[in-house]
C-alpha cells in the first residue's frame, strides 16, 4: 500500500501577529488623537524637538521643480513642496497699451487653489485664500519689478504684451504661496515670447515662427512662510495640518541681494520671552539661507 504524505504551512508566531495588532491599534488610536485633540498632538511632537512628518522643528521641506512640460504654454513649471504640488504656466497675448501707460505692457497673475486639490476647499469662485495669495503675488511681481512693464511694449501706443501667469495648486499640503513663488519664478524664465514687429501699413503686429527670446526679468523674490503656534514655537514651511493650528503666520519674500520684497503678518501672535524684532530677525535669518538652496533649483534653467 502506497504511503500518503501531507504537509501543511508552518503556524505564524503568535508574537509577530500580536505585534502587528498592537501596531495597528497604536497607529489607529493615534489617528484618533490626532483628530480630537490635534493641538496637544502637534505639542507633543514639538516638545520633543520634531513635526509630525518627521522634519526638525526649524526645518524646511524637500523640493523638486521641473520645466517645460506644457506644451502649449510660452513657459512652464511644476514644483513640488513636500506634497505640495504647484504648476504654472505663462501665457502670453498681443493687446494695446492703456493711453495713461503707452509704453508699457500688462502682467496678470492668479493662483488657483481648487477643490480637487484638497477637501479644505470648496468647489465655485476662487475662494479668499486664493484671491489673497494672487493678491500677494501681484504685489510681489509689482514692487520687484520682476517683469519690467517697458520690456513689454512692442509699438509704443500700438501694442504690447500682456503676460498672463496662472498657477495651479493639483495637491495642497500647506504652505502654497512659498510653492506658487517659486513656480512662477521658474516659469518665467522658462519662458520664450516669438520675436514681434508691428507693421504700421496694416496696422498689425507680425510674430515670428520661428524666432523666440526669453523675458528681460528684473528681481527674482523667493518667498519663505512661518507659522507661530501657541506663543512658543517659529514654525518654516508649515503644512496643511499645522497651518490650521497657527493664528499667526509671517511670510518673507527676498531678492538675490537678500532685500525685502515682501514682509507680511497675518495676525498678532508673537512668541513669549522674545521681542517682535527679534522673531521677524529669526525669520529672516531663516530666509536668507532658504533662498539660496532654492535659487539653486532656478540657476540652471
Amino acid at each position: 500500500m502506497a504511503a500518503t504524505a501531507t504537509s501543511s504551512a508552518p503556524a505564524q508566531p503568535e508574537a509577530s501577529t500580536s505585534t502587528a495588532a498592537a501596531s495597528t491599534s497604536a497607529a489607529a488610536a493615534a489617528a484618533v488623537f490626532q483628530r480630537l485633540h490635534p493641538s496637544q498632538y502637534l505639542s507633543r511632537f514639538l516638545s520633543q524637538g520634531y513635526r509630525p512628518d518627521g522634519r526638525k522643528v526649524r526645518s524646511w521641506r524637500d523640493v523638486s521643480v521641473n520645466v517645460g512640460s506644457i506644451s502649449t504654454a510660452h513657459g512652464s513649471s511644476l514644483v513640488r513642496l513636500g506634497d505640495t504640488t504647484m504648476v504654472c504656466g505663462i501665457k502670453a497675448e498681443i493687446a494695446e497699451p492703456s493711453a495713461s501707460t503707452p509704453n508699457e505692457g500688462y502682467i496678470v497673475p492668479n493662483i488657483d487653489l481648487p477643490a480637487l486639490s484638497s477637501s479644505r476647499f470648496k468647489p465655485g469662485p476662487p475662494g479668499d485664500e486664493a484671491q489673497t495669495f494672487s493678491n500677494w503675488l501681484n504685489d510681489l511681481l509689482v514692487s520687484s519689478r520682476t517683469i519690467p512693464l517697458s520690456s513689454l511694449v512692442i509699438a509704443p501706443g500700438k501694442a504690447a504684451w500682456v503676460i498672463y501667469i496662472d498657477v495651479v495648486c493639483i495637491n495642497y499640503d500647506g504652505n502654497a504661496f512659498d510653492a506658487a513663488v517659486l513656480a512662477v519664478m521658474a516659469a518665467l524664465k522658462n519662458a520664450r515670447l516669438p520675436r514681434a514687429k508691428y507693421d504700421e501699413d496694416s496696422g498689425k503686429t507680425i510674430c515670428s515662427r520661428t524666432e523666440r527670446h526669453p523675458l528681460q526679468l528684473g528681481r527674482i523674490p523667493l518667498s519663505c512662510s512661518y507659522g507661530i503656534f501657541e506663543s512658543t514655537h517659529l514654525l518654516p514651511d508649515p503644512t496643511s495640518f499645522e497651518t490650521s493650528l497657527l493664528p499667526t503666520t509671517v511670510t518673507i519674500a527676498l531678492d538675490e541681494k537678500d532685500h525685502a520684497c515682501l514682509i507680511r503678518q497675518e495676525g498678532l501672535g508673537g512668541v513669549v520671552g522674545a521681542s517682535g524684532e527679534r522673531v521677524i530677525g529669526e525669520a529672516w535669518g531663516m530666509a536668507e539661507e532658504r533662498v539660496r538652496e532654492l535659487r539653486e533649483f532656478l540657476a540652471d534653467i
